[in-house]
């Protein structure tokens, strides 16, 4: 099975990157997956569900020692590519 997460950390701060941003950036780029798409407003990773789950729980996990205050996100399960 492959998954899709869609994810955003709060509180924004439009002048400088949050630690808890950053560290969510860190998670996403070193973990298994196959796509990740780091952005101001919103995140995207992409891979199998091993190593999605296994992402979103370090994620949540590492943003909330980290600072954030509400972390948001989205999970859906992905056609497989024939």
């Amino acid at each position: 099975m492959r998954l899709r997460v869609e994810f955003t950390t709060e509180p924004f701060d439009l002048d400088e990157a949050p630690a808890h941003a950053l560290v969510a950036r860190e998670v996403v780029e070193a973990a298994e997956l196959d796509a990740v798409d780091v952005g101001p407003f919103g995140n995207t990773a992409e891979g199998g569900a091993d190593a999605v789950l296994t992402a979103v729980d370090a994620l949540l996990r590492k943003t909330l020692e980290a600072g954030a205050t509400r972390v948001s996100l989205q999970l859906n399960v992905i056609e497989e590519e024939a």
